[in-house]
């Protein structure tokens, strides 16, 4: 979002800040009338030998603003970071923290057992983690013995 003064003055904002008419025009959203401001974490999932694991980056989001739902092999969740109360005469000159509410879904493989999930929120980090079933681990097969 574009730098705010006092002045409404779009040439002296851009003077002033030169990066800010880029935002405006890389944030431009015809169907908002404005620049974004949708909360969108960033998410990492992974595989190890006897698990996967999903981290989001959600900072600023409580545990009870999060739902994690599992439903026909599809891990969703979702959630949503509240805006801070402006207060009157409150004068921003920089106005780029995102909020509003955020979903993603993931297909899980076969391999998932929907049993084995645990959810942790540390530091502003959501983990989940969710163990394979145990025929998908990979297993080492011994010869049998002849007669």
């Amino acid at each position: 979002m574009a730098v705010v003064r006092r002045d409404n003055n779009t040439a002296t904002r851009y003077a002033r800040d030169p990066f800010s008419l880029a935002r405006d025009l890389f944030g431009w959203e015809p169907f908002y009338g404005g620049a974004s401001q949708a909360f969108t974490p960033t998410f990492e999932v992974k595989e190890t030998s006897d698990q996967f694991v999903v981290r989001a980056d959600v900072p600023g989001v409580e545990e009870k603003d999060i739902d994690i739902s599992l439903h026909n092999g599809v891990l969703s969740i979702t959630g949503s970071r509240a805006s801070e109360q402006r207060s009157e005469g409150d004068a921003y000159y920089v106005h780029e923290r995102q909020y509003g509410s955020f979903s993603r879904s993931f297909a899980l493989p076969d391999t998932a057992d929907g049993e084995k999930i645990d959810a942790t929120l540390t530091s502003g980090v959501l983990t989940v983690t969710i163990g394979k079933r145990a025929e998908a681990k990979p297993r080492k097969i011994a010869f049998s013995k002849k007669a």
